[in-house]
């Protein structure tokens, strides 16, 4: 049987390029399969910190308006540089938010969020300074920093870290960071333990 021609020939050669990609596809998918989208956990102090950020910035703008228009020496560029200060200082103190989901761990900032393979971890390193950071680093290259006291405080977000984590390390990705994760842990662990006794009054 010779091969098509003309139009339905090239509808079958069409047809058939179009299940070899999408039998690509479902391979490639069934190699890498995509993290849950569905959040599970997230930062429950997050709105909390996130108010009072708005507290102190509108706060301060508040009074240095007020102690110009007391003085009767508000004018436009007074004004904006209030507002220019009080934003600043919103948004150095508005907190990113942490959430993380089914091996991945998400940082949101101001205008836009970043989201690491928690399964696929390449590096995880503790940077201290001023506030304390830890950087992961996965497969793709994505890097986020996430604040330790934020885990500490959130069991849940620390359960999917660590347990992803793990899967990168089981897997081989994981190449620098297993001390970090492990003394961290035992941080977690002693603050746990000592939030039981402070509750059940042993302490």
């Amino acid at each position: 049987m010779g091969r098509p021609t003309g139009r339905r020939g090239l509808a079958v050669r069409v047809r058939a390029r179009a299940r070899g990609r999408a039998a690509a596809h479902g391979r490639r998918a069934r190699a890498h399969p995509p993290p849950g989208a569905r959040t599970v956990a997230w930062d429950r102090g997050w709105r909390r910190e996130a108010r009072s950020a708005w507290c102190f910035g509108l706060g301060l703008t508040g009074v240095l308006l007020g102690a110009d228009a007391a003085r009767s020496t508000l004018d436009w560029p007074r004004g904006c540089c209030w507002l220019v200060l009080g934003g600043t200082l919103l948004l150095v103190l508005r907190p990113a938010r942490v959430s993380a989901g089914e091996d991945w761990l998400a940082v949101r900032g101001l205008l836009r969020e970043r989201r690491v393979r928690t399964d696929r971890l390449t590096r995880l390193r503790r940077l201290d300074g001023v506030s304390a950071r830890l950087v992961l680093r996965d497969a793709a290259g994505v890097r986020i920093e996430v604040d330790p006291e934020v885990l500490c405080a959130n069991p849940l977000l620390w359960h999917r870290l660590e347990t992803g984590a793990r899967r990168s390390r089981e897997q081989g990705s994981l190449h620098e960071g297993a001390g970090v994760l492990t003394a961290l842990a035992e941080r977690i662990d002693v603050d746990g333990a000592r939030r039981i006794f402070e509750v059940s009054g042993l302490e």
